[in-house]
């Protein structure tokens, strides 16, 4: 029989044992993340471990401690949005850098539409990962109920407002102040002196949009429909909401928009039509997405919410969720958290 000790023989915990002076039973519970073992005789094992080299049998191990060692991270958008809106590139880096210090691996899944729900679904039931964080989740979509099916622990990005979902505590997610960082977007416009807001509001199928336009009507009680504008947290979206806002209210001096995307579309359409920003309307984002808001010219002033600590968050809460197990339906939702935000002033407001 080889020795598993002998130089260059590939290490494992028999070698691990006889290098730190324990049974190889105890190398087992330390590595596997055990309870029942000594402090002093835990750190002889990962000194050992860490000098020898040793690389856990990812097979082994999982039937140990019943983990895959991977997050599934569902990005509920087109391909085409993912990769131009720098803001899941925030959070998708909080993401990968919390799992990093997880030692979990991020498996990257996004959706086209309805007909990739078969295929997240079985591939959340195929036992491939541990759980799943899933964002940018429309209201009408059925993706919610597919990974509840699978039964795969998971955790929301943005408040739950999906059919059949909406109203569960146990559906546990991470957001910020959406409602509250649009007012005080809009308290900033009028104190500054500005009378006629406008409004650039996103999806009606997403949450956050949907707080950020009542925050919106919060301040403004009063608020002309006519200075409120649909787009869909693009810039061309943006960009078309502010010609049509001209269009029916040229003597508006102000406007929110419900994403810094949109308000940089605006931006150019105000440009366009020889107006300036921020002398004859003042313009206020929401995200503080540096790439965008610091890159426009002025740059923006904007609503800020810790995109990449959000998806920090997700991670932590994920993992209070894998190590207490999920609730029974109608409990307390375990640990949800609204983030505070902040308004950045910049030279466009």
């Amino acid at each position: 029989m080889p020795d598993p000790t002998a130089p260059g023989a590939r290490p494992t915990l028999e070698a691990v044992a006889a290098h730190a002076g324990v049974s190889r039973a105890t190398v087992s519970r330390v590595v596997n993340g055990g309870a029942g073992v000594r402090r002093p005789l835990a750190d002889k094992v990962r000194r050992a471990v860490e000098e020898l080299g040793y690389v856990p049998n990812h097979a082994a191990r999982s039937l140990v401690t019943r983990r895959n060692g991977a997050v599934a991270v569902i990005i509920a958008e087109p391909e085409f949005r993912i990769f131009s809106d720098p803001f899941f590139e925030q959070q998708v880096r909080g993401i990968s850098r919390e799992l990093t210090a997880h030692d979990s691996q991020l498996v990257l899944l996004w959706v086209e539409g309805p007909g990739d729900h078969d295929r997240i679904g079985r591939y959340l039931s195929g036992g491939h990962v541990d759980g799943a964080l899933a964002f940018s989740v429309h209201n009408d979509d059925g993706l919610p109920a597919v990974i509840r099916r699978t039964q795969v622990p998971a955790v929301f990005g943005g408040r739950p407002g999906w059919a059949g979902l909406a109203a569960d505590r146990a559906v546990p997610y991470v957001d910020c102040d959406n409602r509250g960082g649009a007012r005080l977007a809009v308290r900033h416009l009028l104190g500054l002196g500005r009378e006629r807001i406008a409004h650039i509001a996103g999806p009606r199928d997403q949450t956050s949009a949907l707080d950020r336009g009542d925050g919106y009507r919060d301040v403004l009680l009063d608020a002309d429909p006519g200075l409120i504008a649909q787009g869909d947290f693009t810039a061309a979206s943006g960009a078309r909401a502010m010609a049509e806002l001209l269009q029916r209210r040229p003597d508006l001096d102000a406007v929110f928009a419900a994403n810094d995307l949109m308000a940089s579309g605006a931006l150019e359409a105000l440009r366009e039509r020889g107006l300036r920003v921020p002398e004859d309307v003042a313009l206020v984002g929401f995200d503080d997405v540096v790439s965008v808001a610091e890159a426009t010219d002025p740059p923006l002033t904007t609503v800020r919410q810790d995109i990449e600590g959000m998806g920090r968050l997700m991670v932590r809460l994920l993992a209070r969720v894998l190590n207490q197990g999920e609730p029974e339906p109608g409990a307390d939702t375990p640990g949800s958290v609204i983030m505070p935000v902040e308004l950045v002033r910049r030279a466009s407001a």
